[in-house]
């Protein structure tokens, strides 16, 4: 087999026919004028849904699904270095150079003199390998482990994962040095505390402080989740996959607009789909409650 016609040159192939399409995608002549428009900041929206349906798509198990996901997330990459491109901030090279490096810099024990490349040596662990990462990570930042504070690497975590996630993983870091309830009693306590000081807020307060009360029992109960070893991310997405199965059904039963029925008689068609759903996946084709 040819180079030309190996894998690696194929999807270099089709990686620079990417390129091309946005670039003509982005010309001043001929392009689109939709295209033309977007920014970094335009896009950002874009990014993460793209993100978040290859995540949905890698659950379903559809391969057909995921190739397609991650092609609409690439070109989120394309597009991002397309418009850095056009005022000379950085291009699509320096990406991939960019993160080439740091991947041979982060392991060491592959590509350079670790025990990767002496089999005299046990290979390293998963939680060596991670702990290299870290402290390698740490050093390109001037750092070391020991001197960078649990508060900012917090901070870091709050600006860049979605809100759950970063809850959660901040929860457990704040954990894991000592920043934690003795029990669980005490952690109920605290979700019942936040309610309470929500529901004032609502009656007596500004929205603003409304926001940050509510804020307050997510992360309360966010916690909760924690010590019970659950996922409230995952909890959160069955929830809406439920809601929208049950609003599919209540549609279908509906013989006229949905708006023109009652708060009453939209409640009675949701028990019958929440009956309906429940039933098919006890026969092995739908849900539970």
């Amino acid at each position: 087999m040819s180079n030309s016609t190996t894998p690696n040159a194929a999807a270099l192939i089709a990686i620079q026919q990417l390129i091309e399409v946005v670039a003509q995608l982005r010309s001043p002549d001929g392009g689109c004028p939709w295209d033309l428009a977007q920014t970094p900041e335009s896009l950002t929206p874009y990014v993460i849904e793209e993100a978040y349906e290859v995540v949905d798509a890698i659950r379903s198990g559809d391969r057909k699904a995921i190739a397609e996901e991650l092609g609409d997330l690439l070109l989120q990459v394309i597009l991002q270095a397309q418009i850095a491109s056009e005022s000379n901030q950085f291009s699509l090279t320096e990406i991939a150079n960019g993160i080439t490096e740091k991947l041979i810099r982060r392991h060491p024990h592959v590509f350079g003199d670790g025990r990767g490349d002496n089999p005299a040596i046990a290979p390293l662990s998963v939680d060596e390998v991670h702990q290299n990462w870290e402290q390698i990570k740490a050093a390109e930042k001037g750092e070391t482990l020991e001197n960078t504070s649990l508060s900012s690497k917090l901070s870091r975590i709050a600006r860049t994962l979605p809100p759950i996630s970063a809850t959660m993983k901040i929860s457990k870091k704040a954990a894991a040095v000592g920043f934690e309830w003795e029990n669980i009693e005490g952690v109920w306590d605290k979700f019942r505390e936040e309610i309470a000081e929500f529901e004032y807020a609502i009656e007596h307060e500004d929205k603003a402080r409304q926001e940050s009360e509510l804020g307050d029992i997510m992360f309360a109960l966010i916690n909760v989740a924690r010590w019970y070893d659950l996922d409230p991310s995952i909890a959160l997405q069955e929830t809406n996959h439920r809601f929208v199965k049950r609003f599919s059904q209540v549609e279908a039963a509906c013989d006229r607009p949905i708006s023109d029925y009652t708060i009453e008689e939209l409640e009675k068609l949701w028990q019958n789909a929440k009956a309906l759903l429940a039933k098919q996946k006890n026969d092995g084709v739908g849900e539970t409650e």
